[in-house]
């Protein structure tokens, strides 16, 4: 059966973070994952460790961190600090990391696919207890070793791109598929499975996208649709009409912030990427959704909305009910 599961983006008051967080603990969510943003974000490590306490069943972790903000063994370090704080509910998602969290520290995604399998193999060495020596091609490490070393933290992978996602077939404990175009998912499914039978690895799948039940729903979600369509596959905003020059003007935009930017993304680009219609509709677009593709957790995220508990409630009595 599939669970449920919360991503915030925690630009806001800590304390409003903490209270969402306990009302989908209440409302039956499994999952806190927290967004690592860089600037424009709490930092999630911080944050992280506030839900952990303010929990009590609930995993955490970040959803998503990146290869390029930290050195890895940094990364590994504050997985096991959680884990043992929370004792083992520390979950890690990784990616490549967007332009949102990049642009602004002027880090760009040099070898995504090498630095993400260099993490992960990171991670593990370190969270096993070993004394690890490691010279990879972006990362190295020299008789290094975690003073307090923590086991079996479940690793996530997130992404669009094929490789990417080929890579948490074959690699990761699960693979968060993010806010795809309505077309593209089966085909994404299906990249992780064969990244899976290349290596026997079982892996799980979650599905994240914002459900749009209401106009106030929708608003919410565009200005996060800004960087997202910015860095889909281009054959993805051939399919929906996004040009380049609508790309750079939401670009340019986004230095104003993301609600700037919003104005330049129209709803037939944003529908397509997210499930949308009455309570009824959505509900039975969800279980579809789980069923075809064998999901084992959907993941809803929430952004500036009016009433964020109760968007979070709503979905709950959704997913509850399905």
């Amino acid at each position: 059966m599939a669970s449920l599961a919360l991503n915030i983006i925690p630009d806001g008051p800590i304390d409003e973070v903490i209270d969402l967080v306990q009302v989908a603990e209440n409302s039956g969510y499994r999952t806190c994952r927290l967004y690592d943003e860089g600037l424009a974000t709490h930092d999630v490590y911080v944050v992280s460790t506030a839900v952990a306490l303010a929990t009590s069943s609930m995993l955490v972790g970040p959803g998503i961190t990146n290869p390029f903000t930290r050195h890895p063994g940094q990364t590994a370090a504050a997985h096991a600090s959680l884990a043992e704080l929370s004792d083992g509910r520390a979950v890690a998602g990784f990616g490549a990391g967007g332009s949102l969290t990049l642009d602004a520290l002027g880090l760009s995604r040099a070898r995504p696919l090498v630095s993400l399998r260099e993490l992960i193999r990171v991670c593990r060495g370190l969270w096993s207890g070993a004394n690890v020596d490691f010279e990879g091609e972006t990362v190295h490490l020299h008789h290094a070793n975690l003073a307090r070393p923590y086991r079996d933290i479940p690793i996530w992978l997130a992404g669009r791109g094929p490789r990417v996602l080929s890579l948490g077939g074959e690699l990761a404990d699960g693979v968060i598929l993010d806010f795809l175009h309505e077309t593209t998912l089966s085909a994404s499914v299906e990249i992780v499975r064969n990244g899976a039978a290349l290596s026997g690895n079982s892996v799980e799948l979650s599905y994240s996208t914002s459900i749009v039940m209401t106009d106030d729903d929708l608003e919410a979600v565009r200005p996060h649709m800004t960087y997202r369509l910015c860095d889909s596959p281009a054959d993805v905003r051939k399919q929906i009409g996004m040009t380049d020059e609508h790309v750079k003007r939401i670009r340019s935009a986004m230095a104003g912030g993301l609600h700037e930017a919003a104005q330049y993304v129209s709803d037939e680009w944003v529908l397509p990427f997210v499930i949308h219609g009455s309570e009824a509709e959505c509900r039975a677009q969800l279980s579809e959704l789980i069923e075809t593709h064998t999901l084992t957790e959907f993941m809803l995220p929430v952004f500036e909305m009016e009433n964020p508990r109760n968007y979070v409630e709503r979905v709950g009595r959704i997913f509850d009910q399905r």
